[in-house]
């Protein structure tokens, strides 16, 4: 019986040597490499401070609190500033660019007349000619139901954050060797006269274990093997060490599909700023949603988090680690949550959507969700804001207009530069911090009257058959189209206007002026220029094409429009400028490549039609909105039933697009100028855009014309409009309205006296 016994004790033994030592393998493979996947972080462009840069005191507080700075009277370390009468004082972040590393410093950026008029840097008393704020962290990219974290070092985070840690979670973390037998058995008797579950006994080198390495299934064997571990661990490993990775492994709480792990991301989850940044009752919060991060989320259960967090609090004072004083200023202070629900990490899911797929042609997706890279965007961050802004706003005002039951509409747009294609802005829905269907990107939904300014420039390359002023008939058209339905289109209006010049149908966007120019054209030229100027779809050379029957997503009417504004120059649309490891060294760079896909003669013809549109035409409607003085270039679009409102347009320095409609495709009763327009208009006006005023290119004249005849006029001929013409290809003959020497009035006058 015995040597049974000992057969059986030497065989379990034998059994739990060979698991002691898979268990140790295990630990010292994952825990002594690289011990997390770590998913990209997406930067937006910097704000940049120089001298002349029109950004007031108010324009800069913004900024700043979107960064997360707080205001502190004593500039008392990083990310705090302090607004006096003519200047705001600020102590700027550190932080590694693209081209090299700027570090911390404090300004004084003096204003005057909403501008920046001067900045000095106080530490060492010298001007500074340009500066960079830290730039917005505003996404990362994680894998699907994946983990996302910030990793931070210990020596980088607030000393009481892992002294705070340590007293709440593990007051003897420093003293046992991976199990607290003292924690165990206090655990075990609260649990006792409680009836059920009120206090674990786990050290922080157990929890450790069990998220790092174990499922959180409630078994004997996994509690035994989590015991175990923890010994192995604590062997292998210094309490530092360890430390430092539950700062980066604990889970803080749930944004969606994304789960947010460690100290570092949950600063900037819920407070806006690193985790370096962390006042007392911030530290103390965060420590107290290590107990539940469901049961005490402080954005759905404020009490509950704040009892939380003040009876953390009380610890940190009672363990010595702050004083009365600062005891109590943490009692008085908010949770300071809010900016953390608009300014969280995930910001701008459908931009970081653009900017995960740009990357998918030089990355693997495991690169993207594994290596910690770092991708520096060109997304500006007031820009994106304009764009949200109006589109959100407007859109209940048009359903209530209507008499639309509320979220009936959807929208879309896209911000983008004229010089260089960057990609500034893009919304792909309403509700925009969810990341779901991105419209901006996926929808494919017809143009409308957007085509008509490329189905005119593909004519006005033609300047011996076409130009601005030639005279096009307003008639009834039949086409038996090829399988073997009669097209015959009609007017926005249903009405005929008569022989219109060619501008003016572009202005009033008249369909059956442009079918006609079309059918002159072919299809086949009108899609070969579309794709000159940046389509890249599959839509079939059928006439159906002139009045917009293709389907576009608004970054691709986006780069279209784009080419327009730069003067027939086209650059491929980017949302990224760098890509660096996750030590700062360059992987890629996205520099601009432009190249001339259309004639600059033309294209400037079409952009003076343009103007005319917004003018005295469809696109009238910005100026409700635009300062008179502004002048900007675009064209409305609105497709069969109203089913989608569309505006597109640019001004010197900015092209945007919206669109509006339903997801189910029904009618809105919203056209171009009713819907998107709006939208649109309020949108330039936010960003303070440029006036549209290109330098007419060398192969352009200006002529006065009657637009009555096409003909040449002077200051007799009433409503004479000075237009632009290729070089030689202006009318020769005189209007009758002419009293130039060669005109039949001057002619009749020398005859009659």
């Amino acid at each position: 019986m015995l040597s049974v016994l000992i057969l059986v004790l030497s065989a379990g033994l034998a059994l739990l040597s060979v698991h002691l030592l898979g268990l140790d393998r295990e630990i010292r493979n994952r825990f002594a490499g690289a011990r997390w996947a770590l998913p990209a972080q997406v930067y937006a462009a910097p704000l940049e401070l120089y001298a002349g840069s029109k950004l007031g005191t108010i324009d800069l507080i913004h900024e700043l609190g979107r960064l997360g700075y707080r205001e502190d009277p004593h500039l008392s370390g990083t990310g705090t500033y302090r607004p006096l009468r003519d200047r705001i004082d600020v102590r700027v972040r550190p932080f590694r660019f693209w081209d090299g590393a700027q570090p911390e410093q404090t300004l004084a950026v003096g204003f005057d007349r909403g501008a920046i008029v001067s900045i000095r840097r106080l530490d060492r008393g010298e001007s500074a000619d340009i500066v960079r704020l830290d730039p917005m962290l505003i996404g990362s990219i994680y894998p699907s139901q994946g983990e996302d974290r910030v990793l931070v070092r210990l020596g980088e985070v607030p000393s009481l954050l892992p002294a705070g840690l340590v007293a709440v979670e593990d007051r003897h973390f420093y003293s046992h060797r991976g199990i607290s037998l003292r924690a165990i058995l206090r655990a075990s008797l609260a649990n006792l006269r409680a009836g059920h579950v009120v206090q674990g006994g786990s050290t922080i080198t157990q929890q450790l274990v069990k998220n790092f390495f174990l499922s959180s299934r409630q078994t004997w064997r996994r509690k035994a093997d989590e015991a175990l571990m923890a010994l192995l661990l604590e062997r292998h490993y210094r309490k530092d060490e360890i430390l430092e990775a539950y700062l980066n492994e604990v889970h803080l709480g749930q944004d969606g599909n994304r789960a947010v792990h460690g100290f570092g991301l949950g600063a900037q989850f819920y407070f806006n700023k690193p985790v370096s940044e962390l006042q007392t009752h911030e530290i103390a919060l965060l420590v107290g949603l290590v107990k539940g991060t469901s049961f005490y989320n402080p954005r759905k259960h404020p009490q509950r988090a704040k009892e939380r967090r003040d009876l953390v609090l009380g610890v940190f004072r009672d363990e010595g680690l702050i004083d009365e004083a600062t005891y109590q200023q943490a009692l008085a202070a908010p949770l300071g949550v809010d900016a953390g629900r608009v300014g969280g990490v995930e910001r701008y899911p459908a931009f970081v959507d653009l900017v995960r797929r740009q990357l998918r042609g030089q990355y693997r997706d495991q690169d993207l969700t594994d290596e910690g890279l770092r991708i520096f965007t060109t997304l500006d961050p007031r820009a994106q804001e304009a764009l949200e802004r109006n589109l959100v706003d407007t859109l209940p005002e048009l359903e209530k207009a209507r008499k639309l039951r509320p979220g009936t509409l959807e929208g879309a747009g896209v911000i983008t530069s004229v010089d260089g294609g960057e990609v500034l802005a893009l919304v792909g829905g309403r509700d925009v911090r969810y990341p779901g269907y991105n419209r901006a990107l996926d929808t494919q939904r017809p143009i409308g009257s957007l085509v008509k300014p490329f189905v005119y420039l593909a004519a006005l390359e033609r300047p011996g058959e076409f130009a601005l002023s030639t005279i096009l008939p307003d008639e009834p058209i039949e086409l038996r189209m090829p399988h073997g339905q009669l097209w015959s289109p009609n007017n926005y209006d249903k009405q005929l206007h008569g022989p219109q010049p060619l501008y003016r149908a572009l202005a009033q966007s008249l369909n059956l002026p442009t079918v006609h120019v079309g059918l002159q054209l072919g299809p086949e030229q009108v899609l070969r220029t579309l794709r000159r100027a940046g389509y890249d779809g599959d839509a079939q050379a059928l006439p159906s094409m002139f009045l917009g029957a293709i389907g576009m997503a608004p970054l691709k009417v986006a780069q279209m429009y784009a080419t327009l504004a730069a003067g027939g120059f086209q650059a491929p649309l980017s949302a990224i400028r760098e890509v660096q490891t996750k030590d700062g060294e360059p992987l890629s760079r996205f520099p601009i490549q432009v190249k001339q896909s259309l004639p600059e003669g033309p294209v400037y013809l079409v952009d003076w039609g343009l103007r005319q549109v917004v003018a005295q035409g469809t696109g009238r409607g910005v100026y409700a909105s635009l300062p008179a003085d502004v002048v900007v270039a675009g064209k409305t679009g609105t497709t069969d039933d109203y089913r989608d409102s569309w505006f597109a347009g640019f001004s010197a320095d900015r092209v945007t697009v919206v669109w509006v409609g339903r997801d189910d495709n029904q009618p809105t009763g919203l056209s171009g100028s009713t819907g998107a327009l709006p939208i649109w208009a309020r949108v330039m006006r936010d960003l303070g855009v440029q006036s549209f005023d290109p330098v007419e290119p060398a192969d352009i004249e200006m002529v006065l014309v009657d637009p009555q005849t096409g003909l040449r006029a002077d200051d007799n001929c009433p409503g004479a409009v000075s237009m632009p013409y290729l070089r030689g290809w202006a009318p020769a003959d005189w209007a009758p309205c002419a009293a130039s020497p060669s005109g039949p009035l001057q002619w009749l006058r020398d005859i009659f006296g």
